[in-house]
């Protein structure tokens, strides 16, 4: 009971690292936080017009999701970590990027974050939610869009892939779910200004 929480909690911290903020200190940018969607995300670092700023903060957005997942599912089992644990500790490293205890608990949409998680879980399926994005944002150049329908997407790969091969964890599903619901959630804003035709296209200025 005690390692479950401890990766638990180390995955919440790891997930705490706003690396939109910190990227952006070490290369001397204007804080996310104080222009455009305001949001600490990499979408948001490419409006300072630092392309490098926002890869590196894409990738390790999406390291921070995807390591901690990935040491239980490789490392866990002689631990007696399984796919609770697994579930657990995705879910910590979400939360850590969406209420980072490092930024006063205010932090990005968690787009990058759960697509590492999910990758961590199982590499195909986080091929797929990728694949999904990045076709959606080359077709209609939102980013927001793109984020919601993988959001929609993932559970719908998760369980269908479980179906097939017989291998989905009813408590990682589940968290698969509820990253999915709270990347919704978190994208409500950006679904009004979609609705009303006002929101941003990827590559856009402050």
């Amino acid at each position: 009971m005690l390692l479950p929480l401890l990766a638990t909690v180390l995955a919440y911290l790891v997930g705490s690292l706003s690396f939109a903020v910190i990227v952006s200190r070490v290369m001397g940018l204007n804080d996310p936080r104080s222009y455009g969607s305001k949001n600490p995300g990499a979408t948001n670092v490419l409006r300072s017009g630092s392309k490098s700023a926002a890869i590196l903060t894409l990738l390790l957005d999406g390291v921070k999701g995807w390591l901690p997942v990935v040491l239980v599912v490789c490392c866990g089992k002689p631990y007696g970590l399984g796919g609770g644990s697994v579930a657990l500790v995705g879910l910590a490293a979400f939360l850590g990027h969406l209420y980072p205890v490092f930024f006063g608990f205010k932090g990005g949409k968690g787009v990058a974050t759960a697509a590492g998680v999910m990758l961590g879980i199982n590499g195909w399926l986080g091929l797929a939610v990728l694949l999904t994005w990045l076709s959606v944002a080359l077709v209609f150049r939102y980013s927001s869009l793109s984020a919601l329908l993988a959001a929609l997407s993932a559970p719908l790969y998760y369980f269908l892939a479980g179906r097939w091969l017989g291998a989905a964890d009813p408590l990682i599903g589940l968290t698969v779910l509820v990253m999915s619901a709270l990347l919704i959630w978190r994208h409500r804003e950006n679904i009004k200004r979609l609705v009303r035709g006002q929101e941003s296209k990827l590559g856009s200025g402050k």
